[in-house]
């Protein structure tokens, strides 16, 4: 519980200091809006474009953001892609992760929610899971804690008898204007959460996982093109990339697929916890799309990889899912 409100208070004085270089930077000259061109709709329902100028505390949670994320996917029918499965996902209390722990439950598999502080968000994802007629498991704790990684994937394990699809999902990330302004206690953060907690995870995983079993990462665009005010989350995001074709590589003769997503924006808890406000009203909108994605754009993806009978024959890729051409 200590080490959980320790990296909670980390991550928030991180923010706080951010905030205070923003404010004063805008003090001094404010940023233009995004482009007045439409947004493409080009899947099974309109998406929004503009969202609420609104700013979060870290780690952000779903139930403040003005404008719920869409995650349920009502279009998505399950036809047991995952059934009798059994799945740990980090990051799972809201975002991608939720979005990816209702379609694992629409395909049939019991899901275990990881996550580090926003109870009230995965207790929620888990009533969304059990409404799909599956179990749900939540495990709060610290992807940093290499003790609870163990406990965590053990937990699943003795609870659901099994462990088919590990998905890495949980994150840290806070922009910064220039390299000077990145202190070593800021970067430990970041490369620690985002690809220490990757590999405590996978290795944690490792013993349960059976031939047919698939471990999927969580990447990004800024891993495939950089972001200049990104530059550590960028840096990790490139290194889960790597890593998830090396371990692929390692763990072919397994039989253990290993794959990664690199979304585009996506509407979730972490921009708006990130972001200044009058810059979250516009996120997205410098995609080729002209928006961010919604969660329920992404997580048929993690099915698609999740799933031997979609992807068996697929390993070490990274799938961009980025709302623009050319993403690699």
């Amino acid at each position: 519980m200590a080490d959980r409100k320790k990296t909670v208070e980390k991550q928030r004085e991180i923010q706080q200091q951010q905030d205070r270089r923003d404010a004063d930077k805008q003090k001094k000259g404010a940023k233009g809006g995004g482009s007045d061109d439409a947004a493409v709709q080009a899947g099974a329902r309109p998406q929004p474009k503009d969202f609420p100028a609104q700013h979060l505390q870290k780690s952000g949670s779903e139930a403040d953001l003005e404008l719920a994320p869409r995650y349920l996917a009502p279009d998505y029918k399950g036809s047991g892609k995952l059934e009798g499965f059994a799945a740990l996902i980090t990051g799972a209390d809201s975002g991608i992760g939720r979005a990816v722990a209702v379609l694992f439950a629409r395909e049939g598999a019991d899901v275990a929610i990881a996550y580090l502080s926003s109870t009230e968000d995965a207790e929620e994802t888990a009533r969304r899971v059990e409404a799909e007629g599956r179990r749900s498991l939540l495990l709060q704790g610290d992807v940093k804690d290499a003790k609870w990684c163990e406990q965590a994937v053990q937990r699943t394990v003795d609870t659901f008898g099994r462990l088919d699809v590990l998905v890495n999902n949980a994150a840290f990330q806070e922009h910064a204007e220039s390299l000077e302004a990145l202190d070593d206690r800021r970067i430990m953060e970041t490369f620690d959460t985002n690809i220490g907690g990757y590999f405590r995870m996978a290795r944690a995983a490792l013993p349960h996982l059976k031939q047919g079993a698939s471990i999927i990462n969580t990447g990004s665009v800024t891993g495939l093109r950089g972001s200049a005010k990104l530059l550590d989350y960028s840096a990790t995001k490139g290194a889960i990339h790597a890593f998830t074709k090396a371990l692929a590589s390692n763990l072919i003769e397994r039989g253990i697929r290993v794959n990664a997503i690199a979304p585009g924006p996506v509407w979730t808890p972490l921009n708006p916890a990130d972001r200044q406000a009058e810059d979250v009203a516009t996120f997205g909108q410098g995609s080729d799309m002209k928006r961010a994605a919604q969660p329920e754009e992404l997580s048929p993806a993690y099915v698609f990889l999740a799933s031997p009978v979609c992807s068996g024959y697929i390993t070490g890729i990274v799938l961009p899912v980025t709302g623009s051409v050319g993403a690699i």
